[in-house]
C-alpha cells in the first residue's frame, strides 16, 4: 500500500505543496491509518490544517477507500509560518 500511496503523492500531492514551498514524508501506514510529516512552508503553516484534512486527506479515501484516517505527525511548533515573513 505504502508504494501506491508513494505513486499518489509523488504525481499529485507532491507537486501542489512545492509549489508553494512545502513537503510531505509518508511515515508509516498502520491499521489503515496513514501517517505523514508535512515539511518547508508547510511545518508551521497556519493552513497546514485545512492542507492535510481538505486536500490530502480527501485525495488518499477517494482513490484508497481503505485508508480510514491521516494523521499528521508534523511539528508544527518548530516551523516557520509562511505568513509572517
Amino acid at each position: 500500500m505504502i508504494r501506491q500511496l508513494e505513486k499518489l503523492f509523488d504525481e499529485q500531492v507532491r507537486p501542489a505543496l512545492a509549489a508553494h514551498g512545502g513537503g510531505v514524508e509518508i511515515v508509516d501506514y498502520d491499521n489503515d491509518k496513514l501517517y505523514l510529516k508535512l515539511s518547508g512552508g508547510c511545518q508551521g503553516c497556519s493552513s497546514s490544517t485545512a492542507t492535510l484534512k481538505d486536500g490530502i486527506e480527501r485525495l488518499v479515501k477517494e482513490t484508497y477507500p481503505d485508508v480510514k484516517e491521516v494523521i499528521d505527525l508534523t511539528d508544527h511548533s518548530s516551523g516557520d509560518n509562511p505568513y509572517f515573513k
